[in-house]
């Protein structure tokens, strides 16, 4: 009897953009992408804005592991305030597995949290929010533009990191406002901008300590988001647009957010 093939799926495409798929299930890939130009071009584009991430926070990753996060500093700190906090410290550490060569993000001291989510766990959430107030035509933001400093002000305080609202007018969006969001056990902020004709895009913010940097597109129905993480921050960008279409808009938030070193 033949073996049956299991059909390539979205996690067989990401893992080979991480560059995590070898042996048989890599050529099978390979031999689909051959086949299909159009995913093959997705794929392709995906793996150059990875690497081009990947370029940018490389001084991060060659910077060696800090004393304190060290093994004999981890024992010390084990000996001296017990396991508890031993663990707590922990949680906090990060360690980039894509092909980073073992290198450090940290972001500073950090509370005990629950597991970072993933960049398509943080695109579900803002696409579910997206579809909810998307559609409001009296109360579509909590907080309007008019009122932007307050706003930022706001939401920082509730995300424990602060936040500024990119500025999308070079991509034909203005800011109409924000709200705050549920995400677990912690906050997201959802900020809303239109386009001349009236058409809506939401950036979705969540504090997270991850290290995942590679963009992941996620298409519910007609909603397309682009997630990742990145500085302590989980985004995600959703509109009902096409994938080229958003891609300039989440590199644009991508860029100034790392320009501001948030």
């Amino acid at each position: 009897m033949s073996e049956t093939r299991v059909p390539i799926g979205e996690d067989d495409l990401q893992a080979f953009i991480d560059g995590c798929l070898d042996g048989p299930r890599r050529a099978e890939v390979e031999a689909y992408l051959a086949a299909q130009p159009e995913v093959a071009a997705r794929v392709a584009e995906d793996r150059r804005l990875r690497a081009a991430l990947r370029a940018q926070l490389q001084p991060l990753f060659d910077e060696p592991v800090p004393a304190r996060l060290r093994i004999s500093g981890l024992r010390a700190a084990r000996r001296s305030r017990g396991l508890a906090r031993l663990r707590a410290a922990a949680a906090a550490l990060a360690i980039f597995c894509a092909g980073a060569g073992g290198g450090w993000l940290a972001h500073g001291p950090a509370a005990p949290q629950t597991a970072a989510p993933r960049p398509m766990a943080i695109a579900h959430e803002a696409t579910m929010a997206y579809r909810t107030f998307v559609v409001e035509v009296a109360h579509p933001v909590e907080v309007r533009a008019a009122q932007q400093d307050h706003l930022m002000r706001w939401l920082s305080k509730r995300l424990g990191r602060r936040l500024a609202a990119p500025d999308l007018s070079p991509q034909g969006y203005r800011l109409m406002g924000g709200r705050l969001l549920p995400a677990g056990d912690v906050a997201a902020a959802q900020l809303m901008y239109d386009d001349a004709a009236g058409n809506r895009l939401t950036l979705y913010v969540q504090a997270a300590h991850g290290t995942e940097t590679a963009f992941r597109f996620a298409q519910m129905g007609e909603d397309a988001t682009f997630a990742w993480i990145d500085k302590g921050f989980g985004f995600a960008v959703t509109a009902r647009a096409p994938r080229d279409a958003l891609l300039p808009v989440a590199e644009a938030v991508y860029r100034q957010f790392e320009a501001a070193g948030t």
